[in-house]
């Protein structure tokens, strides 16, 4: 991954371009912004070019010892922390890793669970990883300038590692740096976050996008502009869109399965669909919650006549024509709290089958206000 890699961004990548040019390398960054916009790309690209051996004037050479090993993320010295499953940690899924960055670097979450067959389980940075952590960053460098730590979504760190790593994000040993990559800041412990200078990472522009788009995909004008569109500067979503993700299709269908049943008050098939969703994991329990919580925005707004405002597929906007309506200003807040509660009790583990009877319950009661 090269700063060329990245997709639009192009003036945070000449601000850290510019800022290894003049020498200033903070011991510590987070790259924070929403999912699929290129957080994780921009910090290898980083990481290469702050170990390049020959640095270019825009990029890393491609030639070096160094950009060699990054080609295939296999550099001493350098490091990743992400969510695993079975209270491991990351280096017992390092194989794996490398073999889905080489395969994608646009993700999610979900989609890295689903590679390593998380099933049922939760992503997490475990306890324990701090001590691996500590253990690596102890060791000299080995070949390079900077011994590199790249760690994705530290809102997943359990509290007990977060904790543990404190003093040695704040005082690093020697040319060691901290590059934390995250989707949602505000579940990051303050205390890490104090320590690390903080980047916002943007959504990708809307040409940078939909030139991304026609030069991966086959589509025409008409298509890609869409997608670009309702992707809504996140690459990730936009490869969902094209490639029409099992997973969204599913998440459709299960949303419009529970709000009918909710609108008929038909209280055997508000429990069928309830007892369905409990069975999906609780990893794709969270994602359709949030697909649910964009759906219910999407569909207020589309009251307001302003498409340009508005981003669903061609199904989703055909369901819309009719269920809109049920989405008003009575009802969207409480829309809203309950969907976001139920995505709390899931992440802490709560009976799935309980949760989401009692939210399909809740919903048939706030479509009829």
């Amino acid at each position: 991954m090269y700063f060329r890699d990245v997709i639009g961004l192009h003036d945070v990548k000449r601000q850290l371009i510019d800022s290894v040019h003049r020498g200033f390398v903070p011991h510590a960054r987070m790259f924070y912004g929403p999912e699929g916009v290129g957080k994780l790309p921009l910090a290898i690209a980083y990481a290469r070019y702050l170990n390049c051996q020959n640095p270019g004037e825009n990029d890393a050479c491609g030639k070096c010892r160094s950009c060699i090993q990054f080609d295939k993320f296999e550099h001493p010295d350098l490091h990743f922390v992400f969510p695993v499953v079975k209270s491991k940690v990351s280096d017992e899924y390092l194989p794996e890793w490398r073999e889905f960055l080489s395969q994608n670097v646009y993700f999610n979450l979900n989609k890295w669970l689903n590679f390593i067959d998380a099933q049922n389980a939760q992503g997490m940075i475990y306890a324990k990883e701090s001590d691996e952590i500590i253990r690596k960053l102890n060791l000299k460098v080995y070949e390079a300038k900077y011994k590199i730590m790249i760690v994705w979504l530290p809102e997943k760190m359990h509290e007990a590692c977060a904790n543990k790593l404190l003093k040695m994000i704040e005082e690093p040993p020697g040319n060691t740096v901290f590059l934390l990559v995250s989707e949602d800041l505000e579940n990051v412990l303050p205390t890490i976050q104090s320590r690390c200078q903080p980047i916002h990472i943007r959504a990708i522009e809307h040409d940078e996008m939909l030139q991304a788009i026609r030069q991966h995909y086959s589509l025409s004008p008409e298509e890609g502009f869409s997608v670009a569109h309702i992707a809504n500067g996140s690459f990730s979503k936009a490869v969902e869109i094209i490639e029409s993700s099992d997973e969204t299709k599913r998440f459709f269908e299960l949303f419009v399965s529970m709000m009918r049943a909710s609108v008929s008050r038909n209280i055997k098939n508000v429990k069928t669909v309830a007892n369905e969703i409990a069975g999906i994991g609780r990893e794709m329990q969270k994602s359709f919650l949030q697909y649910c919580l964009r759906m219910f925005r999407e569909y207020f707004i589309n009251n307001f006549n302003e498409p340009q405002m508005v981003y669903l597929n061609s199904d989703e906007a055909e369901f819309g024509v009719r269920f809109s309506p049920f989405v008003n200003e009575r009802n969207v807040e409480a829309l809203n709290d309950e969907f976001s509660l139920a995505y709390r009790q899931i992440e802490q583990n709560g009976n799935a089958r309980i949760i989401f009877l009692d939210l399909c319950l809740k919903v048939t009661v706030l479509l009829l206000k």
